[in-house]
């Protein structure tokens, strides 16, 4: 046998689990789909944090046992669904690829903007309100009410900031959603970081304080009276009051007043 014929026999033996014959498509089909199968279980069983490397390809196949081919497809799949991850000439990893990765809370408020609070909150707190015109106690609505004494009640901006925080978030405890309440806590984080304290003072005015403590009252009113279209509508009022006051401080259109 030549040289080139004895090379050839040699990689098609090195390769012979991953070939296949005619007539044999569903088997390696099979094959794919079984590996698939038991890396997903594995990958379910694994506690390991984010980031914890897989075997080989040629490990993962004696473990599994099936083609390495069978195992290269069942990778390709995890990979496009997010699950894992591959660093050409490192390995495979658990997990989605860094930069696929989602932004983390701290830092939060140095890759967005004042803009994007107030959009987020626009879609939840509104929605907040609703749930909390559904689900409050006559104790809830006596606490609400007292939130809005304080903030009227207030000797200076900071504290009626302080009171008006404390009235926004007790509105989202009582819309009794776990999720929702997250979301809200995320929002409220990035909104209270200091570096954005200054643009917070210069939207303070006893103009805006007195419509604020209107549509609060509003809201409670809603509240209630077991409106949830009510209390969506004045909180959504609410948060666009508060948007254009911000559009307008940051045009320069406001001096500092409070």
């Amino acid at each position: 046998m030549s040289p080139d014929n004895q090379r050839d026999a040699q990689n098609s033996t090195l390769d012979s689990g991953d070939q296949t014959h005619p007539g044999q498509n569903s088997s390696r089909s099979s094959n794919s789909s079984l590996a698939l199968e038991r890396l997903r279980k594995m990958l379910d069983e694994d506690h390991s944090t984010t980031d914890h490397q897989l075997p080989t390809e040629r490990v993962l196949s004696e473990i599994l046992g099936v083609g390495r081919r069978a195992v290269r497809r069942a990778l390709e799949v995890l990979e496009s669904e997010g699950r894992i991850w591959r660093r050409q000439g490192s390995g495979t990893y658990v997990g989605p690829a860094p930069e696929q990765q989602g932004p983390t809370i701290d830092g939060l408020s140095n890759r967005s903007n004042f803009f994007e609070v107030m959009e987020v909150r626009l879609r939840i707190e509104p929605a907040l309100a609703q749930l909390a015109a559904l689900r409050a106690t006559e104790d809830d609505i006596k606490h609400l009410r007292e939130l809005t004494t304080k903030i009227v009640e207030a000797k200076d901006a900071d504290s009626r900031e302080l009171w008006d925080s404390a009235l926004h978030r007790y509105i989202a405890q009582t819309a009794g959603n776990t999720l929702f309440l997250a979301l809200f806590n995320i929002v409220d984080k990035v909104r209270q970081d200091p570096a954005w304290h200054h643009v917070r003072e210069l939207a303070r005015s006893r103009d805006s304080a007195m419509l604020y403590s209107d549509q609060h009252d509003t809201i409670v009113e809603a509240i209630e009276r077991r409106d949830p279209a009510g209390a969506e509508a004045a909180a959504r009022q609410h948060i666009l009051s508060l948007h254009e006051r911000l559009l307008a401080v940051t045009a320069g259109g406001l001096s500092h007043a409070s």
